[in-house]
């Protein structure tokens, strides 16, 4: 697999989206080849998609790439089929796993990814949507939906947007403590916080964490205590969880 998995989409300094995580992006698109990208926008909900797709236009230029958005497509599975590879915005993951679900995309998705090796490159909810379900999102379930299993193309719970933090005058739980429910009542997971910054790196089945601000990563689990991981660090062993 050629997995790019983004915390995010901007961070201060960089004006365009995936602009941080884009020399490993390039390392992708050169390794296979892919020129065609198909975006997709449905986690979108207070702009545009068209705009989402100009955004990503431009960043994917410098590569001298291509993008089209998945919402134009007559035929959404033939455009991910006739794809070189595929992109998913950040915005609301409940609605981004429930409309790939209602459209039938889950298992066309994988084919593209697993089986004919395209590159997927996703931030925010669209890392979200590359474990096996959605229970670590920080976003509302601002849709009825009870979908919580996603395209599982790794087999472990990211939090992106992680913040280890206690804001002053706010009450409720901490991202840890929020965290640390999920892993109570799902004993045997795993979570890697990534912080703002931050993406994780699949080349075939070799996993490496990237940070563009010397953040670290930091992974949760049940009945320990959390683990930071910097950039030289290995966390391949991830890539074995659950096996």
């Amino acid at each position: 697999m050629n997995l790019v998995l983004m915390s995010n989409g901007k961070i201060a300094g960089k004006d365009k989206v995936m602009e941080y995580g884009l020399e490993t992006i390039r390392k992708v698109v050169t390794k296979t080849g892919a020129r065609r990208f198909v975006l997709i926008p449905y986690a979108v909900i207070r702009s545009s998609h068209d705009d989402r797709v100009a955004m990503v236009q431009e960043t994917m230029a410098d590569l001298d790439c291509e993008v089209i958005g998945l919402h134009r497509c007559e035929n959404p599975v033939t455009a991910i089929e006739q794809a070189d590879g595929i992109i998913v915005s950040g915005g609301n993951t409940w609605v981004l796993n429930k409309t790939l679900h209602d459209l039938g995309l889950i298992g066309v998705i994988r084919k593209a990814v697993i089986a004919h090796q395209k590159p997927y490159i996703g931030w925010s909810a669209g890392c979200n949507i590359a474990c096996p379900t959605i229970r670590t999102t920080n976003d509302m379930p601002i849709i009825t939906s009870v979908v919580m299993s996603s395209l599982n193309l790794v087999p472990f719970q990211i939090n992106p947007h992680y913040i280890d933090a206690t804001l002053e005058g706010h009450n409720g739980e901490t991202r840890d403590q929020r965290i640390e429910e999920f892993l109570a009542v799902n004993h045997h997971e795993v979570v890697a916080g990534l912080p703002e910054g931050t993406l994780m790196h699949v080349d075939g089945h070799e996993l490496t964490f990237i940070t563009a601000n010397g953040k670290p990563m930091k992974l949760f689990r049940h009945g320990e205590e959390a683990v930071t991981y910097s950039e030289n660090d290995s966390v391949q062993f991830l890539m074995e969880q659950g096996r």
